[in-house]
Protein backbone atom coordinates (compact mmCIF):
# COMPACT_ATOMS: atom_id res chain seq x y z
CA UNK A 1 0.00 0.00 0.00
CA UNK A 2 3.20 2.10 0.09
CA UNK A 3 3.24 2.75 -3.55
CA UNK A 4 1.27 5.53 -5.60
CA UNK A 5 -0.31 4.96 -8.70
CA UNK A 6 2.70 6.88 -10.15
CA UNK A 7 4.87 4.04 -9.03
CA UNK A 8 2.55 1.54 -10.43
CA UNK A 9 2.57 3.15 -13.92
CA UNK A 10 6.36 3.43 -13.43
CA UNK A 11 6.35 -0.51 -12.09
CA UNK A 12 4.57 -1.23 -15.68
CA UNK A 13 6.75 0.65 -18.00
CA UNK A 14 9.68 -0.85 -16.06
CA UNK A 15 8.60 -4.07 -16.30
CA UNK A 16 7.35 -3.69 -20.09
CA UNK A 17 10.90 -2.74 -21.08
CA UNK A 18 12.95 -5.70 -19.09
CA UNK A 19 10.48 -8.58 -20.64
CA UNK A 20 11.00 -7.55 -24.27
CA UNK A 21 14.79 -6.40 -23.91
CA UNK A 22 16.43 -8.26 -21.29
CA UNK A 23 14.49 -11.49 -20.39
CA UNK A 24 15.06 -12.82 -23.70
CA UNK A 25 18.76 -12.62 -23.68
CA UNK A 26 19.45 -13.56 -19.73
CA UNK A 27 19.95 -16.90 -20.66
CA UNK A 28 22.69 -16.52 -23.53
CA UNK A 29 24.37 -13.71 -21.02
CA UNK A 30 24.75 -16.14 -18.37
CA UNK A 31 26.57 -18.51 -20.56
CA UNK A 32 28.71 -16.02 -22.19
CA UNK A 33 29.32 -15.09 -18.36
CA UNK A 34 29.18 -11.16 -19.00
CA UNK A 35 26.41 -9.01 -20.71
CA UNK A 36 26.51 -5.99 -23.22
CA UNK A 37 26.81 -2.64 -21.98
CA UNK A 38 23.93 -1.50 -24.19
CA UNK A 39 21.62 -2.54 -21.09
CA UNK A 40 22.63 0.49 -19.81
CA UNK A 41 22.17 2.86 -22.77
CA UNK A 42 18.55 1.19 -23.25
CA UNK A 43 17.70 1.78 -19.61
CA UNK A 44 19.05 5.23 -20.08
CA UNK A 45 17.64 6.04 -23.12
CA UNK A 46 14.36 4.88 -20.78
CA UNK A 47 14.85 7.09 -18.39
CA UNK A 48 15.41 4.54 -15.19
CA UNK A 49 18.45 5.24 -14.49
CA UNK A 50 18.33 8.12 -12.56
CA UNK A 51 14.67 7.74 -10.75
CA UNK A 52 15.37 9.62 -7.83
CA UNK A 53 17.94 12.08 -8.93
CA UNK A 54 17.17 15.84 -9.72
CA UNK A 55 15.71 16.51 -13.63
CA UNK A 56 18.86 19.12 -13.61
CA UNK A 57 21.20 16.15 -14.09
CA UNK A 58 19.18 14.37 -16.77
CA UNK A 59 16.72 12.35 -13.97
CA UNK A 60 13.36 12.18 -13.36
CA UNK A 61 13.20 13.77 -9.46
CA UNK A 62 11.16 10.84 -8.19
CA UNK A 63 11.67 9.50 -4.53
CA UNK A 64 13.38 6.39 -2.71
CA UNK A 65 9.88 4.23 -3.48
CA UNK A 66 10.94 4.47 -7.55
CA UNK A 67 14.04 3.07 -6.98
CA UNK A 68 12.76 0.28 -4.44
CA UNK A 69 10.40 -0.51 -8.01
CA UNK A 70 13.67 -0.31 -10.50
CA UNK A 71 15.12 -3.03 -8.27
CA UNK A 72 11.86 -5.16 -8.12
CA UNK A 73 11.10 -5.45 -11.33
CA UNK A 74 14.93 -5.95 -12.34
CA UNK A 75 15.12 -8.96 -9.77
CA UNK A 76 12.45 -10.16 -12.07
CA UNK A 77 14.42 -10.10 -15.22
CA UNK A 78 15.83 -13.89 -15.11
CA UNK A 79 18.91 -12.41 -13.94
CA UNK A 80 20.12 -11.34 -10.45
CA UNK A 81 23.25 -10.62 -12.16
CA UNK A 82 22.00 -8.21 -14.41
CA UNK A 83 20.00 -6.78 -11.74
CA UNK A 84 22.80 -6.33 -9.45
CA UNK A 85 24.92 -4.90 -11.96
CA UNK A 86 22.08 -1.97 -12.29
CA UNK A 87 21.63 -1.48 -8.60
CA UNK A 88 25.56 -1.32 -8.38
CA UNK A 89 25.33 1.66 -11.10
CA UNK A 90 21.93 3.38 -9.36
CA UNK A 91 21.80 3.20 -6.38
CA UNK A 92 25.44 2.61 -4.85
CA UNK A 93 27.92 3.96 -6.91
CA UNK A 94 26.05 7.50 -7.68
CA UNK A 95 23.94 8.49 -5.23
CA UNK A 96 27.10 9.79 -3.13
CA UNK A 97 28.07 11.66 -5.52
CA UNK A 98 25.01 13.71 -5.67
CA UNK A 99 24.99 13.59 -2.15
CA UNK A 100 28.55 15.03 -1.25
CA UNK A 101 29.83 15.97 -4.48
CA UNK A 102 30.57 19.65 -5.34
CA UNK A 103 28.54 21.04 -8.28
CA UNK A 104 31.13 20.92 -10.76
CA UNK A 105 31.47 16.93 -9.80
CA UNK A 106 27.99 16.73 -9.81
CA UNK A 107 27.60 18.26 -13.54
CA UNK A 108 30.56 16.55 -15.10
CA UNK A 109 29.64 12.56 -13.91
CA UNK A 110 25.84 12.65 -13.32
CA UNK A 111 24.35 13.08 -16.19
CA UNK A 112 26.66 10.61 -18.30
CA UNK A 113 25.80 7.82 -15.54
CA UNK A 114 22.57 9.07 -15.49
CA UNK A 115 22.32 8.07 -19.63
CA UNK A 116 24.02 5.24 -19.33
CA UNK A 117 27.29 6.20 -21.08
CA UNK A 118 29.16 5.84 -17.99
CA UNK A 119 29.06 3.08 -16.18
CA UNK A 120 29.81 3.49 -12.15
CA UNK A 121 31.00 0.87 -9.61
CA UNK A 122 31.87 1.40 -5.92
CA UNK A 123 35.50 0.20 -4.74
CA UNK A 124 35.33 -0.31 -0.51
CA UNK A 125 36.63 -3.93 -0.77
CA UNK A 126 40.37 -5.13 -0.16
CA UNK A 127 42.06 -8.31 0.38
CA UNK A 128 42.46 -7.68 4.30
CA UNK A 129 39.28 -5.15 4.41
CA UNK A 130 35.89 -6.12 3.70
CA UNK A 131 33.33 -5.81 6.55
CA UNK A 132 36.24 -4.21 8.81
CA UNK A 133 37.15 -0.71 6.54
CA UNK A 134 39.30 0.63 9.27
CA UNK A 135 42.17 -2.15 7.94
CA UNK A 136 41.69 -0.09 4.66
CA UNK A 137 45.45 -0.42 2.77
CA UNK A 138 44.93 1.58 -0.59
CA UNK A 139 46.60 5.21 0.22
CA UNK A 140 45.92 8.39 -0.76
CA UNK A 141 48.46 11.08 -0.48
CA UNK A 142 48.73 14.57 -1.12
CA UNK A 143 51.55 15.74 -3.97
CA UNK A 144 51.63 19.33 -5.37
CA UNK A 145 49.20 19.07 -7.59
CA UNK A 146 46.42 16.39 -6.11
CA UNK A 147 46.83 12.80 -4.74
CA UNK A 148 48.89 9.98 -5.66
CA UNK A 149 46.71 6.20 -5.20
CA UNK A 150 48.72 3.20 -4.45
CA UNK A 151 47.26 -0.14 -3.82
CA UNK A 152 44.43 -2.49 -4.69
CA UNK A 153 40.51 -3.71 -4.16
CA UNK A 154 38.61 -6.57 -4.61
CA UNK A 155 35.57 -7.91 -5.91
CA UNK A 156 34.40 -4.80 -7.41
CA UNK A 157 30.97 -5.69 -9.42
CA UNK A 158 30.82 -3.52 -13.14
CA UNK A 159 34.46 -3.27 -12.48
CA UNK A 160 35.60 -4.85 -15.36
CA UNK A 161 33.60 -2.10 -17.64
CA UNK A 162 33.21 1.22 -14.96
CA UNK A 163 34.07 4.15 -16.84
CA UNK A 164 33.92 5.43 -12.96
CA UNK A 165 34.96 4.49 -9.35
CA UNK A 166 33.91 5.62 -6.32
CA UNK A 167 37.11 4.89 -4.21
CA UNK A 168 37.56 4.53 -0.55
CA UNK A 169 41.25 5.03 -0.06
CA UNK A 170 43.12 6.05 3.12
CA UNK A 171 44.39 9.56 3.52
CA UNK A 172 44.97 9.58 7.48
CA UNK A 173 47.33 7.83 9.75
CA UNK A 174 46.88 3.67 10.36
CA UNK A 175 45.57 4.74 13.99
CA UNK A 176 42.91 6.57 12.91
CA UNK A 177 41.45 3.85 12.10
CA UNK A 178 37.77 4.44 10.01
CA UNK A 179 38.11 7.73 10.11
CA UNK A 180 41.09 8.37 8.25
CA UNK A 181 39.43 7.38 4.95
CA UNK A 182 38.17 9.28 2.30
CA UNK A 183 36.23 8.56 -1.11
CA UNK A 184 37.58 9.55 -4.52
CA UNK A 185 36.33 10.45 -8.03
CA UNK A 186 38.75 8.21 -10.11
CA UNK A 187 38.15 7.52 -14.02
CA UNK A 188 38.40 4.06 -15.52
CA UNK A 189 41.01 5.51 -18.35
CA UNK A 190 43.32 6.80 -15.45
CA UNK A 191 47.03 5.38 -16.19
CA UNK A 192 47.99 3.38 -13.54
CA UNK A 193 44.41 1.78 -12.93
CA UNK A 194 44.45 -2.20 -13.81
CA UNK A 195 42.06 -4.58 -13.70
CA UNK A 196 41.57 -8.12 -13.86
CA UNK A 197 38.46 -10.31 -14.31
CA UNK A 198 37.47 -12.58 -11.39
CA UNK A 199 35.27 -15.77 -11.80
CA UNK A 200 32.23 -16.56 -9.23
CA UNK A 201 30.30 -18.90 -7.96
CA UNK A 202 27.40 -17.53 -8.86
CA UNK A 203 25.91 -13.66 -10.37
CA UNK A 204 27.64 -14.97 -13.64
CA UNK A 205 26.37 -12.34 -15.93
CA UNK A 206 28.25 -9.47 -13.89
CA UNK A 207 31.76 -8.01 -13.95
CA UNK A 208 33.71 -8.53 -11.35
CA UNK A 209 37.65 -7.55 -10.71
CA UNK A 210 40.39 -7.11 -8.48
CA UNK A 211 41.91 -3.57 -9.36
CA UNK A 212 45.20 -2.53 -9.28
CA UNK A 213 46.62 1.18 -8.33
CA UNK A 214 49.99 1.58 -9.07
CA UNK A 215 50.90 5.43 -9.28
CA UNK A 216 47.34 6.53 -9.89
CA UNK A 217 47.81 10.41 -10.23
CA UNK A 218 44.69 12.12 -9.67
CA UNK A 219 43.16 16.02 -9.81
CA UNK A 220 42.90 18.09 -6.70
CA UNK A 221 39.31 17.67 -7.32
CA UNK A 222 38.85 14.16 -7.12
CA UNK A 223 38.20 14.02 -3.29
CA UNK A 224 34.41 13.06 -2.62
CA UNK A 225 33.98 15.81 -0.07
CA UNK A 226 36.29 16.67 3.23
CA UNK A 227 39.51 14.17 3.29
CA UNK A 228 38.31 11.98 6.37
CA UNK A 229 34.95 11.73 5.93
CA UNK A 230 35.04 8.46 4.11
CA UNK A 231 33.81 6.48 6.35
CA UNK A 232 30.31 8.56 7.41
CA UNK A 233 30.08 8.66 3.62
CA UNK A 234 30.23 5.12 3.20
CA UNK A 235 27.99 4.36 5.92
CA UNK A 236 24.98 6.85 4.18
CA UNK A 237 25.73 5.06 1.35
CA UNK A 238 25.05 1.75 2.67
CA UNK A 239 22.10 1.95 4.07
CA UNK A 240 20.35 2.57 1.23
CA UNK A 241 22.71 -0.28 -0.55
CA UNK A 242 21.72 -2.71 2.17
CA UNK A 243 17.68 -1.86 1.96
CA UNK A 244 18.25 -1.89 -2.41
CA UNK A 245 19.76 -5.01 -1.99
CA UNK A 246 16.70 -6.25 0.30
CA UNK A 247 13.99 -5.36 -1.49
CA UNK A 248 16.05 -7.12 -5.08
CA UNK A 249 16.63 -10.53 -3.44
CA UNK A 250 12.80 -10.85 -1.74
CA UNK A 251 11.75 -10.07 -5.50
CA UNK A 252 13.79 -12.44 -6.99
CA UNK A 253 12.43 -15.22 -4.73
CA UNK A 254 8.66 -13.90 -5.35
CA UNK A 255 10.20 -14.92 -8.97
CA UNK A 256 11.43 -18.09 -8.06
CA UNK A 257 8.59 -19.15 -5.75
CA UNK A 258 6.01 -18.21 -8.97
CA UNK A 259 8.37 -20.31 -11.41
CA UNK A 260 8.07 -23.36 -8.13
CA UNK A 261 4.28 -22.43 -8.12
CA UNK A 262 3.82 -23.50 -11.61
CA UNK A 263 5.99 -26.43 -11.16
CA UNK A 264 4.24 -28.08 -8.26
CA UNK A 265 1.21 -27.52 -9.98
CA UNK A 266 2.43 -29.45 -13.45
CA UNK A 267 4.86 -31.74 -11.81
CA UNK A 268 3.04 -35.62 -11.51
CA UNK A 269 4.29 -38.36 -9.11
CA UNK A 270 2.68 -41.29 -8.10
CA UNK A 271 -0.14 -40.19 -10.57
CA UNK A 272 -1.15 -36.81 -8.72
CA UNK A 273 0.42 -33.27 -8.49
CA UNK A 274 3.03 -32.30 -6.52
CA UNK A 275 0.64 -29.85 -5.49
CA UNK A 276 -1.62 -32.07 -4.18
CA UNK A 277 0.39 -33.04 -0.98
CA UNK A 278 -0.16 -31.42 1.72
CA UNK A 279 3.48 -31.28 2.30
CA UNK A 280 3.75 -29.27 -0.53
CA UNK A 281 1.22 -26.68 0.20
CA UNK A 282 2.27 -26.50 3.54
CA UNK A 283 5.70 -25.94 2.33
CA UNK A 284 4.68 -23.00 -0.18
CA UNK A 285 2.65 -21.86 2.23
CA UNK A 286 5.33 -20.81 4.45
CA UNK A 287 7.48 -19.53 1.82
CA UNK A 288 4.73 -17.17 0.84
CA UNK A 289 4.39 -16.02 4.03
CA UNK A 290 8.02 -15.33 4.55
CA UNK A 291 8.62 -13.73 1.50
CA UNK A 292 5.12 -11.63 1.99
CA UNK A 293 6.42 -10.54 5.51
CA UNK A 294 9.41 -9.46 4.90
CA UNK A 295 8.72 -7.46 1.86
CA UNK A 296 6.23 -5.66 3.55
CA UNK A 297 8.81 -4.59 6.21
CA UNK A 298 11.30 -3.32 3.44
CA UNK A 299 8.75 -1.08 1.87
CA UNK A 300 8.03 0.43 5.21
CA UNK A 301 11.38 1.39 5.55
CA UNK A 302 11.78 2.95 2.42
CA UNK A 303 8.15 4.49 2.47
CA UNK A 304 9.66 6.08 6.00
CA UNK A 305 12.75 7.19 4.43
CA UNK A 306 11.02 9.31 1.59
CA UNK A 307 9.11 10.88 4.08
CA UNK A 308 12.43 12.18 5.43
CA UNK A 309 13.13 10.15 8.25
CA UNK A 310 16.20 7.67 7.38
CA UNK A 311 15.47 4.36 8.58
CA UNK A 312 17.64 3.68 11.81
CA UNK A 313 20.40 1.58 10.97
CA UNK A 314 19.35 -1.24 13.49
CA UNK A 315 16.16 -1.33 11.40
CA UNK A 316 18.29 -1.42 7.83
CA UNK A 317 20.52 -4.10 9.27
CA UNK A 318 17.08 -6.69 10.44
CA UNK A 319 15.57 -5.65 6.54
CA UNK A 320 19.14 -7.06 5.09
CA UNK A 321 19.74 -9.82 7.41
CA UNK A 322 15.81 -11.41 6.96
CA UNK A 323 15.61 -10.73 3.09
CA UNK A 324 18.98 -12.73 2.89
CA UNK A 325 17.69 -15.39 5.12
CA UNK A 326 14.12 -15.92 3.56
CA UNK A 327 15.97 -15.91 0.28
CA UNK A 328 18.47 -18.61 0.91
CA UNK A 329 15.67 -20.70 2.49
CA UNK A 330 13.06 -19.56 -0.52
CA UNK A 331 16.41 -20.83 -2.84
CA UNK A 332 16.89 -24.41 -1.16
CA UNK A 333 13.19 -25.20 -1.13
CA UNK A 334 12.16 -24.49 -3.91
CA UNK A 335 15.02 -26.80 -5.70
CA UNK A 336 14.29 -29.44 -3.44
CA UNK A 337 11.35 -29.41 -4.44
CA UNK A 338 12.05 -29.75 -8.44
CA UNK A 339 14.42 -32.87 -7.48
CA UNK A 340 16.83 -34.20 -9.94
CA UNK A 341 15.54 -31.44 -12.69
CA UNK A 342 16.27 -28.39 -10.05
CA UNK A 343 19.65 -29.82 -9.82
CA UNK A 344 20.58 -28.79 -13.62
CA UNK A 345 22.25 -25.89 -14.73
CA UNK A 346 19.77 -25.27 -17.41
CA UNK A 347 17.18 -25.12 -14.78
CA UNK A 348 16.81 -21.68 -13.77
CA UNK A 349 16.24 -22.50 -10.24
CA UNK A 350 19.99 -23.79 -10.18
CA UNK A 351 20.43 -20.48 -11.12
CA UNK A 352 17.92 -18.85 -8.37
CA UNK A 353 20.52 -21.10 -5.67
CA UNK A 354 23.68 -20.35 -6.96
CA UNK A 355 23.14 -16.49 -7.35
CA UNK A 356 20.66 -16.07 -4.04
CA UNK A 357 24.17 -17.04 -1.83
CA UNK A 358 25.32 -13.71 -2.31
CA UNK A 359 22.98 -11.50 -0.07
CA UNK A 360 23.99 -13.01 2.97
CA UNK A 361 27.81 -11.91 2.24
CA UNK A 362 27.46 -8.56 -0.06
CA UNK A 363 27.24 -5.15 1.61
CA UNK A 364 27.73 -6.68 4.77
CA UNK A 365 27.66 -10.15 6.22
CA UNK A 366 25.07 -11.76 8.29
CA UNK A 367 27.18 -11.67 11.40
CA UNK A 368 28.04 -7.72 10.49
CA UNK A 369 23.78 -7.10 10.67
CA UNK A 370 23.24 -8.88 13.89
CA UNK A 371 25.98 -6.86 15.50
CA UNK A 372 24.64 -3.57 14.31
CA UNK A 373 21.25 -5.04 15.73
CA UNK A 374 22.18 -6.26 18.96
CA UNK A 375 24.34 -2.86 19.37
CA UNK A 376 21.20 -0.60 18.43
CA UNK A 377 19.04 -2.68 21.08
CA UNK A 378 22.08 -2.42 23.47
CA UNK A 379 22.54 1.40 22.58
CA UNK A 380 26.30 0.61 22.73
Amino acid sequence: MVFSEAHQAFRESVAGLVQRQITPFVDEWEAQHDFPDSVFTTLGDAGFLGTRFPETYGGQGGDYLSSIVLAEEMASCGSAAVAMAVSVHTDMATPPILQFGTSAQKEKYLPACIAGRTVAAIAMTEANAGSDLAAMETRATRTAHGWLLEGSKLYITNGMRAGLFLLAARTGRPEDGAHGLSLFLVEGAAPGLSRRRLEKLGMNASDTAELSLVHVELPQDSILGEPGAGFSQLMWELRGERLIAAASALAGARAALGYTLEWCRERRLFGTSLASFQVTRHTLAELQTDVTVATSFVHSLAAQWDQGVPPPDGEIAMAKLVAGRVASRVADTCLQLFGGAGYMAEMPISRYFRDSRLMRIGGGTDEVMKEIIARAALKL
